[in-house]
């Protein structure tokens, strides 16, 4: 019997491709409105993030998630998706590439 193929998506934060169902997907409506999708079926763009705190403060902080939504996270999705990465468990180190500029 052949392997069942399983789809990987890849962390905007650590830049890990890991199997999609371990990971959390956030989603911009159409409306605008920037929220997270725990069942992965929601319509809108949408990015994903590890199921780590490390990864989520990465992705906020580097604004990995806005580039990756094509929008300007509100201060209160922010907060919002900050308090949903810090009930995430931690994980092993994070290996986030370095930004330009910085030796």
């Amino acid at each position: 019997m052949p392997l069942r193929h399983i789809p990987e998506r890849t962390c905007v934060a650590c830049r890990t491709p890991r199997p999609k169902r371990k990971m959390v997907r956030v989603v911009r409506a159409p409306d605008g409105g920037v929220s997270v999708d725990e069942t992965g079926k929601k319509s809108g763009r949408g990015a994903y993030l590890c199921r780590r705190t490390e990864c989520w403060q990465v992705g906020l902080r580097r604004r990995a998630l806005d580039r990756a939504l094509k929008t300007e996270l509100s201060a209160a999705d922010r907060e919002a998706l900050t308090a949903f990465g810090a009930a995430q468990p931690t994980g092993e180190p994070v290996a986030v590439r370095e930004e330009r500029g910085t030796p």
